[in-house]
């Protein structure tokens, strides 16, 4: 980790920890070996934060460009490795340098629904620039789900309330056979590969009380 990005990842944990009470479910699976694409809800401005914290390694992010307009929130951005996207438009060297990380064996997380839902609720569909970067990172797909988020800090609120947050882990996916065993192509492919990432985002949920293995981090 770079110096400033640990100042960030220390204050992400101290309030998942003492604000929040996070606690993540299955924990060990965030220790997943080598490069990998994880995919995630995206419900709130918290979500990079309190997920990118939960690792135990310095990950990257994927970001909105217009965040990058002011200069001190672009070196902030930057400092805690967040990737500037043009959603409308994505940029050749934005997905060769994601690309070029995770094969570098980084961590890079993702958000399928392309943008903060805005009632909380995961969308069905994911974007087909994300099926786009598994099919040419061909990259295992780690899913995450962040409960308690979209409570604390949904679209239109100035201050994140206080909840309870819940990060959950699924095991990894390899959709490398959909490559050749799919019969898609194209943006057919893609859009089966991303659909494919939230129906493993879907699948994960609370587990019933007790049952769990957590840790609160």
């Amino acid at each position: 980790m770079t110096f400033w990005y640990r100042v960030g990842y220390t204050m992400s944990r101290l309030v998942a920890r003492l604000y929040y009470r996070r606690r993540v479910i299955h924990p060990e699976k965030l220790s997943f070996p080598g490069g990998c694409l994880v995919v995630a809800n995206h419900t709130s401005f918290i979500d990079p934060p309190m997920i990118g914290s939960a690792f135990p390694e310095a990950i990257h992010y994927m970001a909105r460009k217009t965040l990058f307009s002011n200069p001190i929130a672009k070196w902030a951005y930057v400092s805690c490795n967040a990737i500037p996207v043009d959603q409308q438009r994505p940029e050749l060297g934005t997905i060769k340098r994601i690309l070029q990380l995770v094969k570098e064996g980084q961590k890079v997380l993702i958000f399928p629904e392309g943008e903060r839902t805005l009632d909380g609720e995961l969308k069905e569909q994911g974007a087909q620039g994300i099926g786009m970067l598994i099919a040419k990172s061909k990259a295992p797909v780690l899913p995450v789900r962040l409960f308690g988020a979209y409570e604390s800090l949904p679209r239109g609120a100035s201050f994140p309330r206080r909840t309870r947050l819940t990060l959950v882990v699924g095991d990894p996916l390899d959709l490398n056979h959909l490559l050749e065993d799919s019969g898609l192509s194209g943006k057919e492919l893609y859009q089966e590969l991303s659909d494919r990432a939230m129906q493993a985002i879907a699948a994960l949920k609370l587990p019933e009380k007790g049952a769990e293995e957590s840790s609160a981090a």
